[in-house]
């Protein structure tokens, strides 16, 4: 994986001996979190955004999984932890003013959202009202148990 994180070029950040330096780059907010954004590789699709802290942005780039802070949980959160819809980050970039992460990721399972669509950006503004417009791949009751 590469790492767009203050380095020119991109780095290898598979490897067990990274500098965290790369970590100070990012504009953590005053609850210590950033907001990271996964985008399908290909497709270039948004499919979710979530929150990141120092320790799961580290996790991340040392794994190549998506790990993420869950605020309602209060804990860190593994992608598909519990519905085996891991992603695969790919690269990690980072934004010009250092408060947004993107990762480029591959989506295992076809989906990313909670409510079984592939995308969590399901619904359209029409006259006025939100509309769902992608339709659900797999019923969420039959993702989480």
């Amino acid at each position: 994986m590469t790492s767009g994180a203050g380095q020119a070029g991109g780095t290898d950040m598979s490897g067990s001996n990274l500098s965290e330096s790369w970590l100070d780059a990012v504009r953590w907010d005053a609850a210590g979190l950033v907001t990271a954004i996964a985008q399908e590789l290909g497709s270039e699709r948004i499919l979710m955004v979530a929150w990141m802290n120092r320790e799961a942005l580290a996790q991340t780039a040392a794994t190549g999984r998506a790990v993420y802070w869950s605020r309602s949980r209060g804990r860190l959160w593994r992608k598909g932890e519990e519905s085996g819809h891991v992603q695969r980050v790919r690269e990690l970039r980072l934004d010009c003013d250092g408060d947004v992460i993107l990762m480029k990721v591959e989506q295992q399972g076809g989906i990313a959202c909670h409510t079984g669509r592939h995308s969590c950006f399901f619904s359209r503004l029409e006259d006025g009202q939100w509309v769902a417009v992608d339709p659900v791949l797999r019923d969420p009751e039959t993702i989480y148990k």
